[in-house]
């Protein structure tokens, strides 16, 4: 059961922002990038990433041709990259937490609309792979359908008036700065989830920052709860991860005195992207001895700022000697809390005892410990 949230303001209705709020876009930019600058002579590294996010597709197309120095206009860029986009995007999986979100609201008749700056066609054809995504907004707004996109408030005030609402009585959930600008321009309430890391100091306009759509508590703004949390836990669809084990920094046992056994991430960078930073539970499998009751960290570990998103988890079994280089195979079933910074060592170490102790009991419930018998924990990889 959940703890009762204070209301900081009652709503009557949600406007929810696409790229990188409800859709892993990111991944398919990327990847579509990488392919496509090379024909340049050129790597893309990521590093307009923040300049393009929460941009339209020719102010994101101006940001690359002009850092990237690319000899071509901002038109022609466009109008080669777009195919290759469009042909990408039945591809893009809904980030944790988006159909969850979108089900509930819709299962309680709570009115939403979808306000994206990109063009509407480009939205139809994003979420037309995601079941029930369209019939579930009463409104779907794209940036070509209003005189200027955000950080300019025209969306989110066109996406009230056709939900009938004053813009006082919206919620607004956004990933970007310029989204968040917008909604607060609009006179709108604003929940962040940052999509970039480490960068939730910069979104202090908003009303609420949150680590991602799982960490979302409805209540807060008047609205239903969620009913899925269970003894502390979010159940999740479950999915896989292995690898051999390496050595991490040295920390866990000697600092923490919690010995994690580090996974190398090579391989596994989309699937990173995937799945927001924060604590998780499941079953580990090392084929050679058996499987064990797993909690886990994923991400950056603010505590000791970790230059890189690394995947930690605990066995929760004493072992008599260590398995660098074997196999780990895990099974990941729920979710416990996101990431957090800490004051001191001794509130980390308190606060990941409270997480093995939540992940021992919820691991005996049925609804865990079936998946216990999950084939992918024996298997050799």
């Amino acid at each position: 059961m959940s703890i009762p949230q204070p209301i900081k303001k009652s709503v009557l209705g949600v406007i929810l922002d696409l790229d990188g709020t409800l859709l892993n876009t990111d991944g398919i930019v990327s990847e579509v990038l990488k392919v496509f600058l090379v024909k340049f002579g050129k790597q893309w590294d990521g590093r307009e990433a923040d300049k393009i996010l929460g941009k339209t597709p020719f102010e994101a197309a101006a940001a690359i041709v002009e850092d990237y120095g690319l000899p071509c206009a901002t038109e022609e860029f466009v109008s080669e990259i777009t195919p290759t986009f469009s042909d990408q995007w039945r591809n893009i999986k809904p980030l944790p937490g988006a159909s969850r979100l979108i089900n509930h609201l819709k299962g309680h008749g709570i009115p939403m609309a979808l306000a994206s700056n990109s063009p509407r066609a480009c939205i139809e054809s994003k979420i037309s792979c995601q079941q029930d995504w369209k019939e579930s907004f009463s409104a779907i707004i794209g940036g070509d359908e209003v005189p200027a996109g955000k950080p300019s408030p025209e969306i989110f005030l066109e996406a009230a008036n056709r939900l009938k609402m004053e813009p006082s009585s919206c919620l607004v959930i956004e990933d970007s700065l310029p989204g968040v600008t917008a909604g607060k321009a609009a006179g709108m309430e604003v929940v962040a989830v940052p999509y970039l890391p480490k960068q939730s100091h910069l979104y202090t306009s908003a009303g609420e920052v949150i680590n991602s759509l799982l960490d979302l508590r409805p209540e807060k703004w008047g609205l239903p709860p969620f009913k899925d949390w269970i003894e502390g836990t979010l159940p999740l669809e479950p999915w896989h991860i292995g690898g051999l084990v390496i050595k991490g920094f040295g920390r866990g046992s000697k600092v923490l005195g919690i010995p994690t056994a580090n996974l190398s991430t090579e391989g596994y960078t989309t699937l990173l992207s995937e799945y927001p930073s924060g604590v998780y539970f499941g079953w580990a499998g090392l084929p050679v001895r058996g499987v064990y009751k797993m909690v886990m960290s994923i991400g950056w570990n603010p505590y000791f700022n970790n230059k890189e998103k690394t995947i930690e988890p605990w066995l929760l079994h004493e072992f008599d000697e260590d398995f660098y280089g074997e196999e780990l195979r895990l099974v990941i079933v729920g979710y416990i809390r996101p990431e957090l910074n800490f004051p001191s060592l001794e509130s980390l170490i308190e606060k990941i005892h409270d997480d093995r102790r939540i992940a021992e009991k919820a691991l005996e419930l049925p609804l865990y410990s079936k998946h216990r018998n999950d084939p992918y924990l024996e298997n050799s990889l």
